[in-house]
């Protein structure tokens, strides 16, 4: 099949659109969807530091690939990356992401869960189940992020989640009722570096093809710890449904974004005081840190 641009060989089929496309114009468009969200959303500016939560895997080899390329002729902008070791046998593995930091010659950054709460993500699942593995592992891995991104005068946090993901973010917080957290209020907290995520309107796919035509040695392995079923539901949900209708993810996407600059939840509901994000009084997230913090679980 020939590519609808150029007539070279096509690699990529998007349903989306109808269009497939060769090599150079799967890299084109990756490019292009991810400048238009940082000139959208003001995500780069003189003299920012943008860290990139690097973990190895495709994703976010692909994103500090690309700011790579996209800052090397500004000197205001400094680049870097940050990893975090969960501890997590079969899978995490920081060798890899400072393997793929190190060609690009890119700062990384690389902490752990066992330094930093004496104990690992596999330890976790053993004194608490399986089944809140994973919410423990995301919440300690974005303390650890921020923190440290605090710590070497950060002034973005970039991140690799890709359409699939921020679709299914928003359709989880319709169902449960949490439109503060569709609006992305948590931005507005002074304790936490405002994240970026310049892939969030890339499908998966083609964020994957985009690593695999400049990027060795990715880490393959999948997350060990399962989502809890309300997300798998969401999921399966939502992926039956874009069959039928392949532009649903986009649309969730971009209603984030315009509830984003028609609402405000400000003075509406309670703030944690400790991270200053929607919640009660201490929020769970920040419950479950300080809990590992003084008793390891």
């Amino acid at each position: 099949m020939q590519c609808n641009k150029c007539r070279r060989e096509a690699i990529l089929f998007q349903e989306y659109s109808g269009q497939h496309l060769c090599k150079h114009h799967v890299e084109v468009e990756v490019d292009a969807k991810a400048k238009y969200e940082i000139r959208q959303n003001r995500w780069m500016v003189h003299d920012d530091h943008i860290a990139v939560a690097l973990s190895g895997g495709k994703n976010s080899s692909a994103l500090l690939y690309f700011f790579k390329k996209l800052t090397s002729e500004r000197s205001d902008i400094r680049l870097s990356a940050i990893t975090i070791d969960e501890g997590i046998d079969g899978y995490s593995d920081p060798g890899c992401a400072m393997r793929i930091a190190r060609a690009l010659d890119i700062t990384c950054i690389t902490e752990s869960f066992l330094e930093n709460f004496g104990i690992t993500a596999d330890g976790i699942a053993l004194k608490k189940g399986s089944k809140f593995s994973r919410v423990y592992c995301g919440i300690l891995r974005n303390f650890l992020l921020n923190r440290i991104a605090k710590e070497q005068c950060v002034t973005k946090l970039a991140l690799g989640e890709t359409l699939e993901a921020g679709a299914a973010l928003v359709l989880k917080n319709i169902l449960q009722g949490t439109p503060e957290r569709i609006v992305g209020f948590e931005q507005s907290s002074p304790k936490k570096i405002p994240t970026i995520r310049p892939f969030i309107s890339i499908p998966q796919k083609e964020v994957e093809l985009y690593a695999d035509l400049h990027l060795n040695g990715c880490n393959l392995s999948c997350f060990p710890y399962k989502n809890d079923p309300f997300h798998g539901d969401i999921k399966t949900l939502l992926d039956d449904f874009s069959l039928r209708h392949p532009a649903t993810k986009f649309a969730l996407v971009n209603l984030k974004k315009n509830l984003a600059g028609a609402c405000s939840t400000t003075g509406l509901i309670p703030l944690c005081e400790e991270c200053g994000e929607p919640g009660d009084v201490i929020c769970q997230n920040c419950r479950i840190i300080n809990e590992v913090k003084a008793h390891g679980t």
